[in-house]
């Protein structure tokens, strides 16, 4: 009897369906614009732990701010036959070949953070990010509010643009422009990208500041990191910021809150960088073939100076 029944349980277990056997981790790959900042690093952070919360199986490459190297990057992950590709894209053009190349293999590519302009917008399935061109109207609404407190005023702009190309250059450009030609009194008077890097920032911000022939009354930073850099050039000029010019900036880092604290950046637009958890649940739903929506904006918001002692203990980044 005891033979008879082993028989049958192992007869059992061999009829099984297959769907009881343990399903393969999923895999993605991931190719990361950089390390340029402090919201870059969180982002990164965000990604991994999020990937290792969710047993996800990541690979991540780093582009050290180079398109070349993402889409290095992106054959390799194709070569691989990850599940899911997904990527913040160092600029915007350029993508129409290797997103080609993903589609043709069957690969779901979802972009994080930037958005791409390509010929065919389903050779990705999702954006999950920011309204950068809304981030760049919050800054501008900010300066338009202070401004009407000395409506007679004209004030002097310099902005600091972001990586040449990127799409939160391009949008928190065109953001802020929108917003700030409603007041003829607000003029920008010189613009340069700073690369979304402090040292660079620091560096475009003391070309500025050597041009006398106008003086600057506002400084419009894409990141924080630049902002900070362009901080230590205007202490280093002899000029208090934040009082002799006045700072607007995006991300709303923790060193940006540490600079309002200390009375030297007046406001920052938030960018929320912890997009790990939304991105590891958006590639098994896109790997499980569940409807998603084609933009995924993160809800964002203002941080002047006054509230910036108040917040800074509960920033996670």
């Amino acid at each position: 009897m005891k033979l008879i029944a082993r028989r049958t349980l192992l007869a059992a277990a061999l009829t099984l369906p297959a769907f009881t056997a343990l399903a393969a981790p999923l895999t993605m790959g991931f190719s990361q614009v950089g390390a340029e900042s402090e919201w870059r690093t969180a982002n990164s952070a965000s990604i991994k732990s999020a990937a290792k919360e969710a047993g996800i199986t990541l690979k991540f490459a780093d582009a050290q701010q180079k398109q070349e190297n993402q889409v290095k990057a992106i054959r390799s992950y194709i070569a691989q036959k990850v599940d899911v590709i997904a990527f913040s894209p160092v600029v915007e053009s350029g993508w129409d070949t290797v997103l080609k190349e993903a589609k043709t293999a069957g690969i779901p590519v979802i972009l994080t953070d930037r958005a791409v302009k390509v010929a065919d917008p389903s050779l990705y399935v999702t954006f999950i990010g920011s309204d950068f061109v809304e981030e760049g109207r919050k800054a501008a609404k900010w300066l338009l509010e202070r401004a009407a407190k000395t409506p007679n005023a004209s004030l002097n702009i310099v902005e600091l643009q972001g990586t040449v190309g990127s799409a939160p250059a391009i949008d928190r450009k065109k953001g802020f422009e929108e917003v700030i030609k409603t007041n003829p009194k607000l003029q920008i008077i010189r613009s340069q990208s700073g690369e979304f890097t402090r040292a660079k920032g620091k560096e475009v911000m003391e070309s500025f500041l050597k041009q006398r022939d106008k003086k600057i009354d506002v400084l419009y930073a894409h990141n924080d990191d630049m902002a900070i850099g362009a901080i230590q050039a205007i202490e280093e000029a002899g000029l208090k910021p934040g009082v002799d010019i006045v700072i607007i900036s995006i991300d709303g880092v923790r060193g940006a809150f540490e600079a309002m604290k200390a009375g030297k950046l007046n406001v920052t637009v938030e960018c929320n960088p912890l997009l790990g958890p939304q991105l590891m649940q958006l590639a098994k739903d896109v790997v499980a073939k569940k409807p998603i929506e084609k933009r995924i904006t993160v809800t964002e918001g203002v941080f002047p100076a006054e509230v910036a002692a108040k917040e800074l203990p509960n920033r996670k980044y």
